[in-house]
């Protein structure tokens, strides 16, 4: 596994990066429709949390495998690598965020699913033609992307990750400060009714997994391409570096288990 990954530029089309999907990828599918998504050219980034709470979590392995489509690794991802392995694991709480269908699948068919989250970075980058844009789960335990970069390159400190995966302490404190190095930082893991902006840090979770929406964000512009209704621009506050497909195929049985039909 490698725990941070570089990624080039994008000279033929877009970069979109969306907030956590929590099984719903055919209610995303039809969002990239709406916005004419081109996987031929367009490239899709995820902030983690692929899987659990929405009927659809099979599909995360074929998602995996579109080489227009990149993720770090979620809390939920982590839950189901640790449940694998023999980590600890609250398995009620486990259960009650949405983890059940891993928890029942025999531990062969588990498998396919923790060698494929295991290959997803805990953090990465990616470059745009005004500066670098970087994505984790939650938040960076460093002030500075540099400190990151070089954390998770030469080592594995639980605390760094549980930061990265866990953290929810800048949107509870209000935490308006920058990380340095990046012209933005991309985030989810808290679900909120709109995407917020804390320094250079934008938080994507608005909900599309539950009773919100997918809220898109071109990573050229920092602008939305599919804002809600008579929603506002997100205001983007000048601490930051700059201003305002076909569908997956089936999963097959042998290696996913039954998909359920409304993920056809």
């Amino acid at each position: 596994m490698s725990r941070f990954r570089r990624i080039a530029a994008n000279p033929h089309g877009r970069d979109l990066a969306v907030g956590d999907i929590h099984g719903h990828f055919q209610r995303l599918q039809q969002v990239l429709d709406e916005v004419g998504f081109n996987p031929a050219h367009d490239r899709l980034f995820s902030v983690g949390d692929l899987v659990d709470r929405g009927p659809c979590s099979q599909q995360a392995l074929e998602w995996l495998e579109q080489p227009w489509f990149h993720a770090v690794q979620g809390n939920h991802e982590a839950l189901a690598i640790s449940h694998r392995y023999g980590g600890r694991v609250d398995l009620d709480m486990y259960r009650s965020a949405g983890g059940g269908w891993f928890i029942d699948l025999p531990e062969a068919q588990q498998q396919p699913f923790v060698e494929a989250f295991l290959q997803m970075p805990i953090a990465l980058e990616v470059q745009t033609a005004a500066g670098l844009v970087g994505l984790l789960h939650a938040d960076s335990p460093y002030h500075d992307w540099a400190l990151l970069r070089a954390s998770l390159l030469e080592d594995d400190d639980p605390d760094v990750r549980e930061v990265c995966q866990w953290s929810r302490r800048r949107l509870r404190e209000g935490d308006s400060s920058s990380v340095a190095g990046l012209r933005a930082l991309l985030v989810g893991h808290t679900p909120l009714l709109e995407v917020k902006v804390l320094g250079n840090v934008w938080h994507l979770d608005t909900g599309g997994w539950s009773r919100g929406r997918f809220s898109l964000l071109d990573l050229a512009t920092l602008a939305l391409v599919n804002p809600a209704p008579d929603a506002a621009t997100p205001h983007l506050p000048a601490a930051s570096a700059s201003p305002p497909m076909p569908a997956p195929a089936r999963a097959a049985p042998g290696r996913s288990g039954a998909v359920p039909d409304d993920c056809q």
